[in-house]
């Protein structure tokens, strides 16, 4: 049971607000030390388990090419945010009166489903298209109905909500593509348990279940605009 306290580790980060990339690799260090841990056993057996730990980081980041190209990704969106990218997109959407925040996000999300059932899954993300991009062209939308600038609170809020939009459309839109890593695992679990399925079985199932995902998420960013429009009529109220 010594091997939970990794995910002590990860509850305590999060309630404390700690950088998320340093509490998940503590809660690996805790979980593979905890795990060498045995009656009788010594220190620098636990100190070894932690360093294979640290090992197993540092292969996992030399053989993953997609680490590369996120460094490689991350100046080119820094140079455009400072560049004005943000404030462009508020201004665009700004353009079209008839744009709230749930509609246009409802439209990323048909979007991001489609290529992604493409296997086209790069083409999303929260640093390359949320951040720069969906989340200031939701805000923008937002100002329209509150007629200026946004309280920090809702601000807050339409971002989570891009950010969890993004996040539905990818993984109920990935599971349609057929040479996707979800379905090849799905494949072989099912093929150890006896049962043999195509993966073009499983692609073609997994349409529904997208269509089901996009409906509801649809109906709630409906209702997030609804909720959005209350708690800014109540701030303004306030403010009077």
């Amino acid at each position: 049971m010594l091997v939970l306290l990794g995910i002590a580790v990860v509850v305590a980060g999060f309630v404390a607000r700690i950088n998320p990339l340093l509490v998940i690799l503590a809660a690996a260090i805790v979980t593979g030390v905890m795990a060498a841990v045995v009656p009788g056993v010594e220190p620098r057996a636990l100190l070894q388990a932690g360093i294979d730990t640290l090992s197993a980081f540092g292969d996992a980041f030399n053989d993953n090419r997609y680490f590369h190209i996120t460094w490689l990704v991350l100046p080119v969106i820094g140079l455009l945010e400072r560049k004005g990218l943000q404030e462009r997109a508020r201004m665009l959407v700004g353009k079209v009166r008839a744009a709230t925040a749930g509609r246009l996000l409802i439209s990323y999300m048909l979007v991001r489903q489609l290529t992604a059932a493409l296997g086209l899954t790069s083409l999303g993300g929260h640093p390359q298209m949320v951040r720069p991009l969906i989340a200031p062209m939701a805000e923008g939308a937002a100002e329209i109905g509150a007629g200026g600038a946004l309280p920090d609170k809702v601000r807050y809020r339409i971002r989570g909500m891009a950010a969890a939009t993004d996040n539905i459309g990818l993984f109920f839109g990935e599971d349609i593509f057929i040479a996707i890593g979800s379905i090849v695992l799905i494949v072989g679990f099912l093929e150890q348990s006896g049962l043999i399925v195509e993966p073009l079985q499983i692609s073609v199932w997994a349409i529904p279940t997208a269509i089901a995902a996009f409906a509801v998420h649809g109906v709630r960013l409906l209702l997030f605009d609804r909720s959005v429009q209350r708690e800014l009529k109540a701030d303004g109220e306030g403010g009077q």
